[in-house]
């Protein structure tokens, strides 16, 4: 894991990768040094792989479709900012990857392997991150973050599960760092916060305090009243089935579709002129899972009409044989 290799991060099925520039000259101005490159080709990615310097390098896979990889590119950009030796693999080696968008783990990595690399600009000066600016970070990464022992899918402790248990029970919106990942953090937030246990509970960029603190909050009714709520999943399904006044839940997208019956009413739909949009259920198995119970319409892909159902591939058939479609698609019958 350690010295050499890129650190991968970003949603699968990826269409392009984005990689930081390698070497930046001492007297480029700030924008240039912060700059995220596009790798176009695969002959411009071994390019940039290839170069000489040493130096850590970031490579993003991401999908243009999904709003998740956009907020990870933007992440990617200030990170660029902040860490201006970073490419954002070293010798062309693997050292670790990062799955799905969680901006905390991918700053995290980040700065774990720029701080362990021996990194080169201009004039050669090694650079490495004051803890305490490392650590505001961290704190500041998500609206609630909790240093716990463990992940909260698999606590490593006894008060971190506890913790974990209360904040899903009031549907608490968080991320998390795993203090076993990263020693320096384990032992430096404690003197930064000026709390000597873990976990530790903060919410934007405030400390609350530890397990006993919460559970006073939860007792007292206080706990509801300063955490962000995660979306409910009937808010969630609603907002995306109406999220454009023409909604096709489907597999792919409407330029890649990955299955038969997904390909045939984007076809289908094209052929009306009418404008709509896609959501690709395999990019979230919770809301493929869901939707089928909400809609009571067991298949995909399912269509929908200023948030209603109109139904799957065999009733837009239907309605196109008829002449129906059109009106419906237009709000007009």
């Amino acid at each position: 894991m350690r010295g050499v290799g890129p650190l991968l991060a970003g949603p699968l099925r990826p269409t392009c990768c984005r990689l930081r520039p390698r070497s930046v000259p001492a007297s480029a101005p700030a924008a240039a040094m912060a700059a995220v490159a596009e790798a176009g080709s695969p002959e411009r990615f071994q390019e940039l792989l290839q170069q000489k310097g040493g130096s850590l390098v970031v490579v993003h896979f991401w999908a243009p479709w999904a709003p998740q990889c956009i907020q990870m590119n933007n992440v990617m950009a200030e990170l660029a900012k902040d860490h201006v030796q970073v490419t954002f693999v070293k010798n062309s080696q693997k050292i670790d990857r990062l799955d799905g968008a969680h901006a905390p783990e991918l700053t995290r990595k980040v700065q774990r392997h720029a701080s362990s690399s021996s990194v080169t600009i201009g004039s050669n000066d090694n650079v490495k991150e004051d803890l305490n600016v490392r650590l505001k970070k961290l704190i500041n990464a998500a609206p609630c973050m909790l240093f716990m022992k463990g992940s909260p899918q698999e606590p490593r402790c006894g008060f971190s599960r506890q913790m974990v248990e209360i904040l899903n029970k009031h549907n608490v919106l968080f991320s998390s760092f795993d203090i076993f990942s990263d020693e320096e953090v384990r032992q430096g937030l404690k003197t930064y916060s000026n709390w000597p246990t873990y976990p530790q509970l903060y919410v934007a960029g405030d400390l609350i305090g530890g397990l006993d603190i919460v559970k006073e909050l939860e007792a007292s009714g206080e706990l509801d009243t300063i955490f962000p709520k995660a979306q409910k999943l009937e808010d969630k399904l609603k907002g995306l089935i109406n999220k454009a006044p023409v909604m096709l839940f489907m597999k792919g997208n409407k330029q890649a579709a990955k299955c038969g019956f997904s390909k045939q009413i984007i076809e289908i739909l094209n052929g009306t002129g009418v404008d709509f949009e896609t959501f690709d259920i395999l990019e979230d198995e919770e809301v493929r899972r869901e939707l089928k119970t909400y809609s009571k319409w067991p298949t995909y892909p399912q269509l929908y009409v200023k948030g209603e159902l109109v139904g799957g591939l065999d009733i837009v058939k239907e309605l196109k044989e008829n002449g129906e479609l059109l009106l419906i698609l237009k709000g007009e019958n």
